[in-house]
């Protein structure tokens, strides 16, 4: 199994931290960057291979990571010269990739089974799985609904569920052809298609724990809790 981890971003959300560092090497807990997390998750799930797409301070998650051997994996990278998007970096490394890879970003903390994920979208035969995740997103004010000029409806701070995108995919390789190599290609624009081509991306349920680091309040959650959640992030570990 392959994994594609998406580490090229500059993280401007976590700075200061991210000025000398890449987001993925952002510390949690005492001894773990992020990355290190993941990778020794990829490889517990049964992946062997991964490649690393990087950009912004890419040399230091070179030196980090080097070849993977530390964590059972062959690791390799390909460079992003310029932002290309979420998808955009894929384009490059098409004729390295297999048939079926798992997608990810590289700076979320999370007990998701990776492989079951890749298992999954296997099976489906859908052209990208989007593992999901239950959001509640709290409105502090009172919210009106108006028709004409008049208020024909209120509710007092309500809160709204929502599933959103775990930032870790499924895909198959032929989802991908038909874009310009180079080009930026967002996540957004590539289910907008799929969804204009009737040919929608499959869902993958999880209601485990999930955090993205790359928001400052859950990069805090992280840390405090990372010692109670650890084995369960790091199993044998």
């Amino acid at each position: 199994m392959h994994a594609v981890i998406l580490a090229g971003g500059k993280g401007v959300r976590l700075r200061p931290y991210t000025t000398a560092l890449p987001k993925p090497l952002v510390p949690i807990g005492d001894q773990h960057a992020i990355l290190e997390i993941v990778m020794r998750q990829l490889a517990g799930a049964g992946f062997t291979t991964c490649t690393i797409a990087i950009g912004h301070l890419g040399h230091i998650i070179r030196a980090y990571v080097g070849n993977g051997s530390q964590w059972g994996l062959r690791v390799g990278y390909s460079t992003e010269d310029s932002p290309l998007g979420t998808m955009g970096p894929l384009l490059t490394m098409l004729d390295r990739l297999p048939e079926h890879f798992l997608v990810m970003n590289g700076d979320i903390l999370t007990d998701l089974d990776f492989g079951a994920v890749l298992r999954s979208h296997e099976e489906s035969d859908s052209p990208l799985t989007i593992a999901t995740y239950a959001r509640t997103v709290a409105i502090d004010f009172g919210v009106l609904t108006t028709e004409a000029g008049k208020v024909v409806g209120f509710a007092e701070k309500p809160s709204m569920d929502y599933r959103v995108s775990m930032g870790v995919y499924g895909l198959t390789r032929d989802t991908l052809n038909g874009y310009t190599p180079g080009l930026p290609l967002g996540f957004d624009e590539l289910v907008l298609d799929l969804l204009k081509a009737e040919t929608p991306p499959a869902a993958y349920e999880f209601d485990g724990y999930w955090l993205d680091i790359g928001r400052p309040d859950d990069y805090d959650r992280a840390n405090a809790e990372f010692t109670t959640r650890r084995p369960a992030l790091l199993k044998g570990v």
